[in-house]
């Protein structure tokens, strides 16, 4: 290759590099802010748990139930969400279901019986429901498979930010506003935390393009750069699926594949939510009461999980690697949770572990939560991501209530941790039955 050749090259890579940091400013911040307030309302029921299971004499069984039966609602409606999706568009679609969760979070100030609570939770779950897979699919209208991870990183980088945040912010309510007209703090903590989600669902309606054809904000040539990307993209898969076309819904239910990583991301599930929910309780017993810094330590862990994840999602696009970087994180998470439940009787030493848990926990998402884009194209991808997710997402529920029915039959959750453990570790050798040329994205298949 000639000098002009490589400088040729190296203009065209920079050219389009700058096609995708100007949709990544575009979209990524906006859809970050959307959830994290959708994340905030489906997890702030750990925060409020410190003071509505006493004022409501809810027993822990009670509290894991309805915690974990928002997943219920979001596993039945996820996929039919995400098919609608399709039909009615993104911007909509996302607006709707925006609406919907604030609302219906807001009313959970009117709960009094373990009934009501999980009513409100399911509901909760039905009209959150394909708004995360949802999302996922919208970034592969945007954005190849072989920038899907470092994209994803910094989308889903708003699960630990949620936490980070939100938790301080959780405390402060619980600590200032109790009393404030007549309400208790965990009512205000459930009104104020729905506020933004129901504003910003009008936001939406103004921001957002469905595809990149219908995106303004873009030139001619900056959409054919996007547009020839995403038919390499879909050559490539029709390559990998023996020349099938990967659309239908019936090849995805057919695909052992999709059904496999559904069961891996069960596995993942069930040690992160029931660590994520239990989370203050767990630092509450360790002799942690003042509520803000019940929020401040808790936001912790989710500060090296940030870290890690955005370099653990780089760190795989650069080496066009997906099963390693999603194996050693689900150990290191699975250590984690092991010792802290070991450690829990020190608050020091119980963070420490659980910040090591969290931080392979976090690692691994983007990463795995790119694959069934990968596998899958059209029609196809949008169910398969949904089918995958809200599956996974059923250990929402096994999670939660396990560490709650052991707690009220053991005193302690530590028998809980190790059994979240022992699912997080199962991912690893789970990963390795996917081939590693079906999902590890190929260089030469496209521009890095």
């Amino acid at each position: 290759m000639t000098a002009l050749d490589i400088s040729n090259t190296s203009e065209n890579e920079k050219r389009i590099a700058a096609v995708y940091n100007k949709i990544t400013r575009r979209l990524i911040p906006f859809l970050i802010l959307c959830y994290f307030f959708a994340y905030l309302d489906r997890v702030n029921v750990g925060f409020a748990k410190l003071h509505m299971q006493d004022a409501l004499s809810f027993s822990d069984t009670v509290y894991g139930v309805g915690a974990g039966i928002f997943f219920i609602g979001y596993f039945l409606f996820e996929l039919p969400s995400n098919l609608l999706m399709q039909r009615f568009g993104p911007r909509f679609w996302i607006a709707r279901i925006m609406i919907s969760w604030a609302v219906l979070s807001a009313l959970m100030i009117f709960v009094k019986t373990p009934t009501q609570f999980y009513v409100l939770r399911f509901l909760l779950g039905v009209a959150e429901a394909g708004f995360f897979p949802g999302i996922v699919f919208y970034l592969t209208l945007w954005f190849p498979s072989w920038r899907s991870a470092r994209t994803l990183g910094l989308f889903i980088l708003v699960t630990p930010l949620s936490t980070i945040i939100g938790s301080p912010l959780s405390g402060f309510i619980l600590k200032a506003f109790e009393g404030v007209e007549g309400l208790h703090n965990w009512q205000w903590l459930f009104v104020v935390e729905a506020i933004p989600s129901f504003l910003l669902a009008f936001v939406v309606l103004r921001y957002l393009d469905n595809d990149v054809k219908s995106a303004r904000w873009l030139s001619d040539e900056e959409k054919q750069v996007v547009s020839d990307d995403l038919e390499i993209d879909r050559q490539r898969g029709l390559k990998a699926n023996a020349g099938k076309p990967p659309q239908s819904l019936k090849m995805m239910f057919r695909n052992g594949y999709v059904w496999l990583l559904a069961l891996i991301f069960f596995s993942f599930n069930i040690g992160y939510y029931g660590i994520n929910f239990w989370l203050p309780s767990i630092i509450k017993s360790s002799g942690v009461s003042d509520d803000f810094h019940i929020g401040l330590l808790a936001a912790l862990p989710y500060v090296f999980g940030a870290i890690f994840m955005v370099w653990n999602s780089r760190h795989s696009d650069l080496h066009c690697e997906r099963r390693w970087h999603i194996a050693i994180p689900a150990v290191l998470g699975a250590v984690g949770l092991t010792l802290s439940a070991y450690c829990s009787g020190s608050t020091v030493w119980m963070m420490a572990w659980i910040c090591l848990a969290m931080s392979g926990t976090l690692a691994l998402i983007p990463t795995y939560i790119s694959l069934p884009g990968t596998l899958l194209s059209g029609t196809a991808a949008a169910a398969g991501i949904a089918l995958v997710n809200s599956i996974g997402n059923l250990a929402g529920f096994f999670g939660p209530t396990v560490l709650g029915w052991l707690k009220d039959n053991t005193g302690s959750t530590n028998a809980g941790l190790y059994i979240l453990a022992a699912f997080l570790l199962l991912c690893a050798p789970l990963m390795f039955l996917l081939p590693a040329k079906l999902v590890n994205p190929r260089r030469d298949a496209g521009r890095s």
